[in-house]
C-alpha cells in the first residue's frame, strides 16, 4: 500500500532590505514607479504542500509518492527528497517552465515585496492518477492539496470515478474558489482537512452546514492552532487533542503540512483518528521550532519523550513499534 500525495512543488527566495520600501516611495509618482533596492541576504528553502507533507513521511520512515509538475530545475530539490525516502518517480517536468517560485523581500518594518510565479504548476493538470497507482500498487489515501485549480479538480475527479479513497486538503485554494469549486473538491472524500478560519470559508462558500459537510465527507480534521485540533466524524463523538509544548516558537509556516504528515503516518501503521492527532501535533512541533518547512530533524529518542511527556507512557508505546524505521 501507498500514500500518494499531490499538490504544489515550490521554492521560496527570501531575502531581507535593511531600510523602510517606503523612504524609496514617492506617492504622486507610483505610476511611474522604479526602484531597487540593496538586499542583505537571500534564504532559499524548499517548499510546496506537497512536497513539504512527503518530506515529513519520509522522515517517519515511509515512502510517499510524490504528485505534481516541476521545471527541469529540480534537479537539487529531487535529490534532497529522495534522499528523505520521498519517490519522485511520477512527477510530472515541464519542458517549458521553471518550478513555481515565491520571491519575497521584507523590510525592517516588516513590510513586504512579494511575486508567486506558479510555473509548471498549471501542468499538474496533465497527470493522471492511474498509470502512478498501477507503478506503485494499491492506495491507501490521495491527498489531494492545494494545486492548480484544474489539476485538483482532474485528481478528485479521477479519485471519485475510479473509486480511490481520498483525503481533501484545499487550503490556500480556498480563499480564491468559489462555492462550486469548493464543493467539488471536498464532495467525497475520506478525510477532509481544515484550519478553523478554512472550516468557516468551507461553510460560507459552498452553503453547506457543518453537518451537512460531514454527510460529504466523513470525517472532519480542524487544527486549531495553540489549542491543538478536532476531529469530526460521523455517528462519533468529536475528538480533542492538545497541542505539544514548543520549546521556542520561531516560524509557522509549513506546520499544517507537518501535522498531515503525522496524521496520515498513523493511520498508515493502522492506528486511530486520536493517535493520528497526536502523532500529527508531534511532528508539526518541530517545524514551529525551525526556520523552514524542511529544515528539522526528527529524532526516535526525542519524539517518543516528548510525546510521553505530552501524551502519556500508553501513547509512546503505541507509537514506539512503528518508529524503528525513522530517517536518520
Amino acid at each position: 500500500m501507498s500514500l500518494l500525495i499531490a499538490g504544489s512543488i515550490a521554492t521560496d527566495h527570501l531575502m531581507s532590505f535593511a531600510g523602510k520600501f517606503s523612504d524609496s516611495l514617492v506617492v504622486d509618482q507610483l505610476d511611474k514607479l522604479s526602484v531597487s533596492f540593496l538586499v542583505d541576504d537571500l534564504d532559499v528553502r524548499r517548499g510546496g504542500c506537497a512536497a513539504n507533507i512527503c518530506f515529513g513521511l519520509g522522515n517517519l520512515g515511509l515512502n510517499p509518492v510524490l504528485v505534481g509538475a516541476v521545471g527541469e530545475d529540480f534537479a537539487e530539490y529531487r535529490a534532497w527528497l529522495e534522499r528523505h525516502n520521498v519517490d519522485c518517480d511520477s512527477v510530472h517536468v515541464s519542458e517549458t517552465k521553471h518550478t513555481a517560485r515565491f520571491v519575497c523581500t521584507n523590510d525592517q518594518s516588516m513590510a513586504q515585496i512579494a511575486s508567486f510565479y506558479p510555473g509548471a504548476m498549471s501542468e499538474s493538470r496533465q497527470i493522471e492518477l492511474k498509470p502512478i497507482i498501477d507503478r506503485v500498487g494499491p492506495s491507501d489515501f490521495v491527498l489531494i492539496g492545494p494545486d492548480d485549480p484544474d489539476g485538483m479538480l482532474r485528481h478528485t475527479d479521477e479519485c471519485r470515478a475510479r473509486g480511490y479513497r481520498f483525503v481533501a486538503d484545499p487550503s490556500q485554494q480556498l480563499a480564491f474558489g468559489d462555492g462550486a469549486l469548493i464543493r467539488q473538491l471536498i464532495d467525497g472524500a475520506d478525510i477532509l482537512f481544515s484550519n478553523e478560519y478554512e472550516a468557516s470559508l468551507i461553510t460560507q462558500k459552498t452553503g453547506w452546514s457543518a453537518d451537512e459537510v460531514l454527510d460529504r465527507v466523513g470525517t472532519w480534521v480542524v487544527t486549531l492552532g495553540p489549542d491543538g485540533v478536532r476531529i469530526d466524524a460521523r455517528g462519533r463523538d468529536s475528538i480533542s487533542v492538545g497541542a505539544v509544548p514548543e520549546i521556542e516558537k520561531v516560524e509557522p509556516t509549513g506546520v499544517g503540512d507537518a501535522f498531515r504528515a503525522g496524521f496520515l503516518a498513523a493511520l498508515a501503521w493502522g492506528l486511530d483518528h486520536e493517535r493520528a492527532a497526536q502523532l500529527g501535533c508531534l511532528v508539526a512541533v518541530y517545524v514551529v521550532e525551525q526556520v523552514g518547512t524542511q529544515e528539522y530533524v526528527l529524532s526516535r529518542a526525542d519524539l517518543l519523550k516528548r510525546c510521553a511527556d505530552t501524551y502519556g507512557e500508553k501513547v509512546a508505546a503505541d507509537f514506539e513499534p512503528h518508529l524503528k524505521t525513522i530517517h536518520a
